[in-house]
C-alpha cells in the first residue's frame, strides 16, 4: 500500500468565514482522531489531498500526517465532504492507525477481460459488487482486488470466496457467498407469428360490460322491508234481490 505524505499544521480559527479564506488559499480544513491522541482540529495542504481522490485505491492509501510541533503520525482517509456544485474539497477526517493493530476497510473490486458466456453464448455480463470488507494490517491493505471473468460461461459466477486474499495477512469479513460478477441467459420475448398478429388486429374490438343491476327498486334499501302491494280494490256486492208479495 502507497503511503503518501500530508503537511499541515493546528487549526486555531473557527466559522465560516474564516473557513472559505482558508479553502481561498488552497488548504483543506480538517480533523486528526483516533487512537491514543486526542482530536486535533488541522488545516492542510489541499494539492498533497487531491491524489487520495482520482481513484478508489487512493482512499485506503497510508497517509504520514505532518503536522507542526506534532511530528507525523499515521492515518487513513476515513471520511470527507465535497461542494455539491464544483466538488470542491471541503473537509475531511483522519483516523490515527497502528502499524501493528489489524483494522477492517473496504477495498474495490474490478474485473477484467471478455466473458466467453457473452462472446460465443449471447449472455449478459453483470457485476453485483464492487468492494468486499477484510481485516488486515494497515500495511497489507491492498489498493484493490482485479478479476479475470474471461472463463466465465452462461450461469457461472464469482464470489467473494475467490478473492486471491494470503490466509496469512488478511481475513474476508464481508459475506464469501457474495456473488461479484456473473453472465446470465438473456430474456426471452414471445415471439408473434404474422398470423396471430393479423387476427388480433381483425378481431373486432371488445364490448364494454354491462354492470348488471341489483335487486328491485321495490326491494328497497338494505335491511327494509319491501313495500307492500297496493290491494285491490274489492268487487262490488250484488244487490240484494226485492222479496215477492205474497
Amino acid at each position: 500500500m502507497q503511503q503518501i505524505l500530508i503537511e499541515g499544521k493546528l487549526r486555531n480559527e473557527r466559522g465560516k468565514n474564516s473557513m472559505r479564506r482558508l479553502r481561498r488559499a488552497g488548504a483543506v480544513p480538517g480533523v486528526l482522531y483516533g487512537g491514543t491522541g486526542e482530536p486535533l482540529a488541522v488545516v492542510l495542504d489541499g494539492r498533497q489531498l487531491a491524489p487520495l481522490f482520482r481513484t478508489e485505491a487512493g482512499h485506503n492509501a497510508l497517509l504520514n500526517v505532518k503536522l507542526e510541533g506534532h511530528g507525523e503520525q499515521l492515518a487513513l482517509l476515513k471520511d470527507w465532504q465535497r461542494d455539491p456544485l464544483d466538488e470542491d474539497l471541503l473537509h475531511v477526517d483522519l483516523l490515527r492507525v497502528d502499524k501493528n493493530v489489524r483494522m477492517r476497510v473496504r477495498v474495490p473490486v474490478h474485473t477484467h477481460g471478455d466473458p466467453v458466456g457473452v462472446k460465443q453464448q449471447g449472455g449478459i455480463f453483470e457485476v453485483i459488487s464492487r468492494e468486499v470488507e477484510i481485516e488486515c494490517l494497515p500495511g497489507d491493505i491492498p489498493e484493490e482486488f482485479r478479476m479475470d471473468v474471461a472463463a466465465l460461461t452462461i450461469g457461472k459466477q464469482l464470489r467473494f470466496s475467490d478473492l486471491p486474499l494470503d490466509p496469512a495477512k488478511m481475513k474476508l469479513i464481508s459475506e464469501a457467498r457474495t456473488v461479484i460478477a456473473h453472465v446470465v441467459a438473456p430474456r426471452k420475448e414471445e415471439e408473434v407469428t404474422p398470423e396471430a398478429a393479423a387476427a388480433a388486429a381483425a378481431a373486432p374490438p371488445a364490448e364494454p360490460e354491462v354492470i348488471k343491476k341489483g335487486k328491485k327498486e321495490e326491494e328497497g334499501e338494505e335491511g327494509a322491508a319491501p313495500a307492500e302491494k297496493a290491494e285491490k280494490p274489492a268487487k262490488a256486492e250484488k244487490a240484494e234481490k226485492p222479496e215477492k208479495k205474497k
